[in-house]
């Protein structure tokens, strides 16, 4: 933990260790299972390269990720131009991306969507960099991601400190609203300390589908340290209202955070699927109680969840956790959810 210039505490994404995962192995569970990754990110951060030679080397992990959704983390941004349209560098960076894993015959459909950022306080004149998106990711862009998560004692799992209830900004409404014309979703990445605004924005703005990242965002740091009974209450309540609105899905993943409070990059071995999914079922579970396995999907977020755990350990953990489904309930968990909602 450091501390920001602001003078909140500032809690960094812990960078993967290679080294540390490779101190526990296990043989791939239900390896024909069919699998859509529609979460995950490509970067170059320091200490934590990850492009599409990275990127294949955790999707030869022995599961079968069919296909996989690429969603925004402010990288490869136009460095000149338009302040607005920058962020379209982005997605002209891994559509490129996805190019050269067609022509060198990668079996996965590599960022077969393409979720990018637009600052949707921009309003109406949102339109021009939503159009530009579209044109850059060559028939592979799905939506728009604009990081809300915001806490006033501490920043985490931020690039940049969002502006304060920001999903209720006439303005970014007002660009918000112009998604469902063009066909796209929203990916919401918050705390769960503001799911009951994410809960408004939906039922406001029905015909537009809404994507909740990592499980709505269960803290477990910060103020949140050690109340873990007292966090599952609260976010449970509002992961049910917001299960209300029919155009709502969620992500089942992203527990493997250092915001989620679990903590297992500090242990001196790496943990086994079997842990993890002790650990994460009542949220696992409560999600799909809440949602249904038609609006659940599993999802890796790496690189970042890398630092907690190797690829192979993740989907396991995620099988482990859906060992009790029926093969249409695992089929929407692990494929069918993400393919209708990312239109893949």
């Amino acid at each position: 933990m450091s501390v920001a210039e602001a003078g909140l505490p500032v809690f960094p994404h812990p960078v993967p260790n290679p080294a540390w995962l490779v101190q526990h192995e296990e043989a791939v569970l239900d390896p024909a299972l069919p699998i859509i990754d529609p979460h995950h990110h490509l970067w170059g951060m320091p200490g934590s390269r990850y492009f599409l030679d990275e990127l294949l080397e955790d999707l030869d992990s022995g599961h079968d990720i069919a296909a996989t959704v690429f969603v925004q983390c402010y990288w490869a941004y136009r460095e000149a131009g338009p302040e607005a349209l920058r962020p379209v560098g982005e997605t002209e960076f891994v559509a490129g991306i996805a190019r050269e894993a067609a022509r060198r015959g990668v079996t996965p459909k590599v960022c077969a969507g393409i979720v990018g950022f637009a600052d949707l306080r921009l309003g109406a004149a949102v339109d021009a960099v939503l159009e530009a998106h579209v044109a850059a990711a060559e028939g592979r862009f799905r939506g728009i991601r604009q990081v809300t998560a915001r806490h006033e004692e501490f920043i985490a799992s931020v690039a940049a400190r969002p502006p304060a209830r920001i999903l209720a900004d006439p303005q970014f409404r007002a660009g918000y609203a112009r998604l469902a014309a063009y066909g796209l979703s929203f990916d919401a990445w918050l705390y769960h300390t503001q799911l009951a605004e994410l809960a408004d924005l939906a039922a406001a703005f029905p015909e537009t589908p809404v994507i909740v990242n990592h499980v709505g965002g269960p803290l477990g740091i910060g103020p949140y340290q050690g109340r873990g009974d007292e966090v599952f209450a609260a976010w449970r309540a509002d992961i049910r209202r917001l299960a209300a609105c029919p155009n709502v899905a969620i992500k089942l993943g992203g527990l493997a955070m250092l915001v989620a409070g679990f903590g297992f990059h500090e242990r001196p071995r790496p943990p086994a699927s079997e842990e993890l999914a002790t650990a994460w079922r009542p949220i696992i579970e409560a999600c799909i109680e809440a949602f249904g396995p038609a609006r659940c999907m599993f999802e890796s977020n790496f690189p970042v969840d890398k630092a907690m755990c190797s690829h192979r350990v993740l989907w396991n953990a995620f099988k482990r956790l859906a060992a009790g489904a029926s093969a249409s309930e695992r089929a929407a968990l692990f494929h069918d959810t993400a393919a209708r909602v990312y239109r893949l």
